[in-house]
C-alpha cells in the first residue's frame, strides 16, 4: 500500500471494532488513533473535515449533541470547538488514506480509500 491508513477509533464502539476489523482483513493494519484518549485539537478536525468533503457535520453524533443538551451550532468552527471541547460527539469511525478521509457508517465505505 502506497499511503499510510490511519483510523480515528473508539474501541467502544462496535462500528469503529467492525471498520478496524474490515480493513485488517483487506491486509491494512491501520495506525489506530483513539480519539478520546489523545482528544484531536480544531486544527486537525478541521483537516477531518475537508478531507470527508467539506461538511462540518459529518463529524457530529446528532443523538449524542441533542443528549447534551448544546444548542444548535452557528457554524463549522463552532462544531469544530465543541468537538475538540467533547470528542465523544465526534462520529465514528474515521478512515484517512492519501489525503481522503471516509465515515465507517457503514464499515464498508472505508474500501474506496484502499
Amino acid at each position: 500500500m502506497s499511503s499510510q491508513v490511519t483510523i480515528y477509533h473508539n474501541p467502544r464502539c462496535q462500528k469503529s471494532r467492525q471498520t478496524l476489523e474490515l480493513l485488517r482483513s483487506h491486509g491494512v493494519e491501520p495506525k489506530i488513533v483513539e480519539y478520546l484518549k489523545s482528544p484531536l485539537d480544531e486544527k486537525t478536525l478541521a483537516k477531518l473535515v475537508k478531507q470527508l468533503g467539506g461538511d462540518a457535520k459529518l463529524l457530529v453524533r446528532e443523538k449524542d449533541w441533542r443528549k447534551l443538551g448544546l444548542p444548535q451550532p452557528a457554524d463549522s468552527e463552532e462544531i469544530l470547538q465543541t468537538l475538540a471541547e467533547h470528542p465523544a460527539l465526534i462520529e465514528r469511525p474515521i478512515v484517512v488514506s492519501g489525503g481522503k478521509a471516509r465515515l465507517g457508517r457503514p464499515p464498508e465505505n472505508v474500501l474506496e480509500l484502499l
